[in-house]
């Protein structure tokens, strides 16, 4: 059994794809390696930090507005990549050399504190490509770089060049100030449950895309072609364990944090992320066939898969209402979200986002051994995880043993061999169940066990007459 309190401690919030500007950053008094303090603070506060202790309040206000925007997309491009924390380390940013130089109690200037609280929220990045660029500056007479050098900065600003001109001057006419970035959570990245065969969602999507651009360097890394776009089949299993024989982690196929991190930092030292240099990350690289949320309105196998889980865990807890699998999530549907997001303490607005599909599918995993009977028209309970081509394990041999006697009942069933492993004849007898009851509702591509198919065979199979033809 679960208990309420033990639910609450499972509810995960997930790290935003796309760049976003982080509430707080943490920063690590001294060299990466070195012993010292880290302090968490208000990310605006930490860059007008930053630019009190290397700007100039007296400089023509584009040299400051362009060494700012210089200041704010360094430190995005180390939240963004995770560099550290990839690392290891449990901070976003240093105050060394490697990094920029943040003073605790240091006095800020008026005027740059005004303009930090204009253009926080704005960074630079080449054009096409959605990651903050890794924008090294020096002051250009004491020390030298390849990046903005301040004190050609301000030549350029009397002249009268714009912030944006001033940045092309240094780090190219190929770039852009992306402004209005969206604010959000910095938390890790890392989605607080391993990630394994049967999983699916935008995580699973992600780490899909990083490991086959990793390949292009590690060839021994097969490409995930198979597999569906979010669904952790066989393909990504093999590969996943590649990679950790590789990079010398326990090849068994789980990302936990460990490999999920070397993931990220192979995968950005591939790409070049974490340098001025960068390959760049264009948008659809970051696409999903999953939805962020879903919400009153929807339709769909998702939205079908989120009432099969409100309508199970409503039945082992009682004070939940009880809802129908349509496919469309309509007004009851929202209620029944908002009654589990009440009971368990997120906020309460009838979407599933992350928070609420994450405790949903941790809610069923916990309960799913004590269903009550009678709460589905099939016995067999799912197991919490979908099972496509190239899997096998003992519920791919149950599905199999199941589809095998329901082929000798029902002639649109082609004939299924309980081999143990989800092959082409399995798929193509998953897919004549969906077409002829599940219809454009069932999983999404066909010939997946998801829920909502699983139910369905396991249905059809039970109620099979004892003596079948």
């Amino acid at each position: 059994m679960v208990t309420e309190t033990e639910v609450k401690k499972m509810v995960i919030i997930s790290r935003p794809t796309e760049p976003f500007i982080p509430e707080m950053i943490t920063v690590h008094l001294g060299e990466p390696g070195q012993p010292a303090g880290n302090v968490t603070i208000p990310f605006p506060s930490y860059i007008k930090n930053v630019a009190s202790s290397v700007i100039y309040p007296t400089w023509p206000e584009s040299a400051i507005r362009a060494n700012i925007y210089a200041i704010v997309t360094f430190a995005l491009n180390r939240v963004f990549t995770e560099w550290y924390r990839s690392r290891g380390y449990d901070f976003d940013i240093t105050n060394s050399e490697f990094d920029q130089s943040y003073t605790p109690g240091k006095d800020i200037y008026e005027n740059i504190s005004k303009i930090v609280d204009e253009i926080f929220n704005s960074y630079v990045a080449k054009s096409g490509k959605i990651e903050p660029l890794l924008t090294e500056f020096c002051d250009g007479k004491i020390t030298k770089c390849t990046g903005l050098q301040q004190w050609d900065a301000v030549s350029l600003a009397s002249k009268g060049y714009t912030p944006l001109q001033i940045l092309q001057n240094f780090y190219g006419n190929d770039i852009s100030i992306i402004k209005n970035v969206s604010v959000g959570t910095n938390i890790e990245s890392y989605p607080l449950y391993p990630l394994q065969l049967g999983s699916f969602g935008r995580d699973v999507s992600i780490i899909q895309h990083e490991l086959n651009r990793i390949s292009e360097n590690y060839p021994s890394i097969p490409k995930i072609t198979q597999d569906s776009d979010g669904i952790f089949g066989a393909q990504t299993d093999t590969a996943v364990k590649q990679f950790q024989k590789i990079f010398n982690l326990t090849p068994n196929g789980i990302i936990d944090s460990a490999t999920w991190y070397r993931i990220k930092y192979i995968y950005s030292s591939v790409k070049g992320l974490g340098g001025f240099f960068s390959e760049g990350l264009a948008p659809e690289e970051i696409e999903s066939t999953f939805a962020v949320f879903w919400q009153e309105g929807n339709s769909g196998i998702w939205v079908k898969i989120i009432q099969y889980y409100l309508h199970v865990i409503a039945c082992y807890y009682t004070d939940l209402p009880q809802i129908e699998i349509t496919g469309n999530f309509g007004s009851e549907t929202k209620e029944a979200v908002m009654a589990i997001e009440r009971k368990f303490n997120l906020i309460v607005d009838g979407v599933v986002g992350i928070q609420t599909w994450a405790l949903l599918d941790q809610l069923y995993k916990s309960i799913m051994d004590h269903i009550p009977e009678g709460c589905l028209p099939n016995k067999t309970i799912y197991p919490g995880y979908i099972l496509s081509f190239g899997m096998g394990d003992k519920n791919v041999t149950l599905m199999q043993t199941y589809l095998a006697e329901l082929s000798k009942y029902y002639p649109y069933i082609p004939k299924v061999d309980v081999t143990g492993i989800y092959d082409e004849q399995t798929g193509a007898a998953v897919s004549a169940i969906q077409q002829k009851y599940l219809g454009e509702l069932g999983e999404t591509p066909r010939a997946l066990i998801g829920p909502i198919t699983w139910s369905k065979i396991a249905e059809l199979y039970e109620n099979l007459p004892k003596t079948t033809p």
